[in-house]
């Protein structure tokens, strides 16, 4: 990926990075990022030097026909971890599970906390279990990461991006060894998880929502819903209005003859 799509990336869209000296040369570390554009997974890895370890549907890698094992090979290229969402807890238990194997292997793992793209281009609150869990289970340290302007370059439903600058701030690591081994403190979690997004909004700048993404989603989608909604039914009356007027201006006509 580094030598294919990292080299057109680079070359295509010269993105700029702050802190590259953030990132450890060796030794496990978990990314922690805000989340834009579907290209965020690409932009991040392409401009460091060590291989980034994201987590992915499996469906990615399972999918049957040419297609699919294209699809396969390429989440593969670019770093993806196969995550299995059928079990009693979802993808949750299995996201944790993957990123603690990817820490005891002394690599990097990458991590969206929000759980999902940002809807607005705004920072929504993080979500506990992931990343906190994994970073009070291996005492990992925390890389905040900001992704800047991705969202531009492909915004959600567009396929061909937009060529444009996008940038990369990269945080000094955090350490929560205070908190080791109390990953089953829902409190700790949501501290530490809280702590992670502040400084995610210091470096990106982004205005703070507290609310998680998917319900921001839901409310965008039920307003537009709402919006349709309501233009159908003012469709509707402006034509039960047009026609009334032309019913009443043909018995005008009829009465006149």
């Amino acid at each position: 990926m580094k030598l294919s799509v990292g080299g057109t990336l680079k070359l295509a869209f010269r993105p700029w990075v702050e802190g590259l000296e953030n990132v450890p040369d060796e030794g496990p570390a978990i990314l922690a990022s805000n989340h834009l554009s579907f290209s965020d997974s690409f932009f991040l890895p392409a401009m460091l030097d060590r291989k980034v370890t994201f987590i992915a549907k499996q469906e990615y890698f399972t999918t049957p026909g040419i297609k699919g094992r294209l699809t396969a090979a390429f989440f593969k290229g670019v770093g993806q971890l196969p995550v299995d969402r059928s079990g009693s807890r979802g993808a949750g238990e299995a996201a944790i599970k993957a990123g603690i194997e990817v820490i005891k292997r002394g690599e990097l793992f990458g991590i969206y906390p929000e759980g999902t793209r940002s809807p607005d281009g705004r920072l929504y609150r993080g979500k506990p279990g992931g990343l906190a869990r994994v970073a009070l289970a291996t005492g990992a340290p925390v890389i905040p990461v900001a992704m800047i302007d991705t969202e531009k370059i492909q915004p959600p439903g567009k396929v061909m991006p937009k060529l444009m600058r996008p940038g990369i701030k990269i945080g000094k690591p955090l350490d929560f060894s205070r908190y080791h081994g109390m990953d089953g403190d829902r409190f700790i979690l949501r501290s530490v998880t809280d702590e992670v997004m502040y400084e995610i909004m210091k470096l990106s700048g982004q205005e703070y929502v507290d609310i998680y993404a998917t319900a921001a989603k839901r409310q965008i989608a039920e307003a537009e819903a709402a919006r349709k909604q309501a233009e159908k039914a003012e469709k509707a009356e402006k034509a039960e209005k047009a026609e009334t007027t032309a019913d009443k201006g043909k018995d005008k006509d009829k009465t006149g003859a």
